[in-house]
């Protein structure tokens, strides 16, 4: 295996499954609880990760997957709920940017004043330039590597299943129902979606030096209806490989 395979990341199986059908001389190796398969799509060599769910699951598979094969680069996506009403089930969004949308630090309350989510604006740096402060309190955005986010740039209008936009991607080990929630991440960070992997994964890779992307498609939007389709996981992946010819042969 090429030391500059390009590594796709998926959590769940119905967010990776159609990636490895695609691979050509097939491997499969099992670190901990991750698993990666090698192989080669359109003479490329790719790694697919499956990360498993959630924020310490992503920085850990991110973490091996760079330690043991020194990827080129790494396109984290898979599915995720719309926080834009104007967004439909199979839009896909390119994270121009990704944040971790649950590190805060809480207002005081005394016993018996209750908590208010909607009162949490206050954000933790989980990067900060100096360490010695206690008490980072800034949002903290991950940018998208420029080179990835051209290649998909360039493929978007090939996709035919919706479409394609440039969005926040937000991310925490939780999945929001409150439509006031809801609206408040969204008026506080500008996410056009959640999900619980990407922000860690970034969080990782910027300490590495290795580029990065997230790609997400809309499978649900409580913000106006739009019903689960596990279909979308599929045209993510679809749409992903897309990507990665782009940007192997760019």
């Amino acid at each position: 295996m090429s030391k500059q395979a390009i590594v796709i990341q998926a959590a769940l199986p119905l967010e990776c499954d159609e990636l490895v059908k695609q691979l050509h001389n097939v491997s499969r190796e099992t670190r901990g609880g991750w698993v990666f398969w090698h192989g080669t799509y359109a003479g490329i060599d790719i790694i697919v990760s499956k990360t498993r769910m959630g924020m310490t699951n992503a920085a850990a598979a991110t973490a091996i997957a760079i330690e043991c094969f020194q990827p080129k680069a790494i396109i984290n996506q898979g599915t995720s709920g719309g926080h834009d009403p104007q967004l439909n089930v199979f839009d896909i969004v390119l994270g121009e940017k990704v944040a971790n949308i649950n590190t805060v630090k809480t207002p005081v309350a005394a016993v018996g004043e209750g908590s208010n989510a909607l009162t949490w604006v206050e954000a933790f740096d989980m990067l900060p330039e100096d360490e010695s402060d206690p008490e980072p309190i800034r949002q903290r955005f991950y940018a998208a590597d420029a080179g990835l986010m051209q290649a998909a740039q360039v493929v978007a209008a090939q996709y035919t299943e919706g479409k394609v936009v440039e969005g926040v991607i937000g991310s925490a080990d939780c999945w929001n129902n409150e439509l006031d929630r809801i609206a408040f991440l969204r008026q506080q960070y500008g996410t056009s979606v959640e999900e619980m992997e990407a922000a860690s994964v970034a969080q990782v890779a910027i300490q590495y030096g290795v580029p990065m992307l997230a790609i997400r498609v809309v499978s649900n939007n409580i913000t106006n209806n739009g019903q689960y389709n596990p279909d979308s996981g599929r045209a993510c992946q679809a749409f992903v490989l897309e990507v990665v010819k782009q940007y192997a042969t760019a």
